[in-house]
């Protein structure tokens, strides 16, 4: 008999919530926005699209969050208001009354194209998420490296400069340099005026000098942290996600290119860079793969 999970992934500015049978199947997906008064706003959001699922069938839950799940359920989210130890895991079983598994999304977007996407059967392979924030989910040697803490992957951390500047402190360098929010600190600096990174992107892509500019610099730091990934980690592919990752080339082809010069150079000519086959299912596969792994025999 078919089993399924209802799974949602949280992001900073939207939240995915899917239906998903044990074969990998999607059966129903459904959106919504992530409340920005954070906080209780944001599980009542996540309960609601769940809500809005079908339950037949339905024997874990499991939710995808962008940054440190604790193994009890508890979460912190840098980017979420009123997150720092948001009890997720036990309103949700509260609410549901079924086995929960609460995830890094990191780790979930990884296990989802490793299960379904395009690195099927690869034991070497990095996903970097590329959103309002910045994360790493790692498997090597065909094993999910989750690091001592749970925080393995932590990729926005990653310095990739060498005079610190006062953001870093709340978001780390390279996610200051290369997520949303500093794709467009960076471009209102260019155009004097408010703007947003789906803005940059879009007026790269129709030709603006300004914004290939500003987002030929974000790839320059990416390259750098890719890098940095080849030469610690040696991977076969390095996938890259999230909604930055619309920007194709304009952000990769500059990311490609400092790599190649900053990479060891055996290494480097082994690894891949590719974006993702899943986009916005890789989450919800992932944590739909992770929670029926942690309850095999849930009915």
């Amino acid at each position: 008999m078919a089993r399924f999970a209802l799974v949602a992934d949280l992001g900073g500015t939207k939240i995915a919530a899917a239906r998903v049978e044990d074969t990998g199947r999607i059966t129903h997906r459904v959106l919504g926005p992530t409340p920005p008064a954070g906080g209780m706003a944001v599980v009542e959001a996540i309960i609601s699209l769940f809500h809005r699922l079908p339950a037949k069938g339905t024997c874990v839950l499991s939710v995808a969050v962008p940054g440190l799940a604790y193994p009890g359920g508890f979460v912190w989210a840098p980017n979420i208001a009123g997150w720092g130890r948001m009890p997720l895991g036990k309103m949700l079983k509260r609410r549901f009354n079924l086995p929960v598994l609460v995830e890094s999304d990191r780790n979930a977007f990884v296990t989802g194209e490793a299960w379904q996407g395009s690195v099927k059967g690869c034991r070497d392979v990095v996903f970097v998420a590329i959103g309002t924030g910045i994360g790493a989910g790692i498997i090597s040697g065909g094993r999910l490296i989750r690091g001592r803490g749970e925080l393995a992957g932590c990729l926005g951390w990653m310095a990739v400069r060498d005079r610190y500047r006062p953001v870093y402190e709340s978001v780390g360098c390279l996610e200051a340099h290369v997520a949303g929010p500093g794709i467009a600190r960076a471009a209102q600096c260019v155009f004097q005026r408010p703007t947003d990174a789906r803005e940059v992107v879009r007026l790269a892509l129709s030709g603006d000098r300004r914004a290939k500019k500003v987002l030929a610099e974000a790839g320059h730091y990416l390259g750098l942290a890719l890098a940095n990934l080849v030469d610690v980690l040696n991977p076969q592919i390095i996938v890259i996600g999230g909604g930055v990752a619309a920007a194709g080339n304009l952000l990769l082809a500059p990311a490609r290119e400092t790599m190649r010069q900053w990479a060891q150079p055996l290494a480097v000519k082994q690894v891949r860079i590719t974006r993702s086959r899943l986009g916005g299912r890789a989450g919800l596969l992932g944590a739909a793969k992770l929670c029926f792994d942690r309850f095999p025999i849930s009915r």
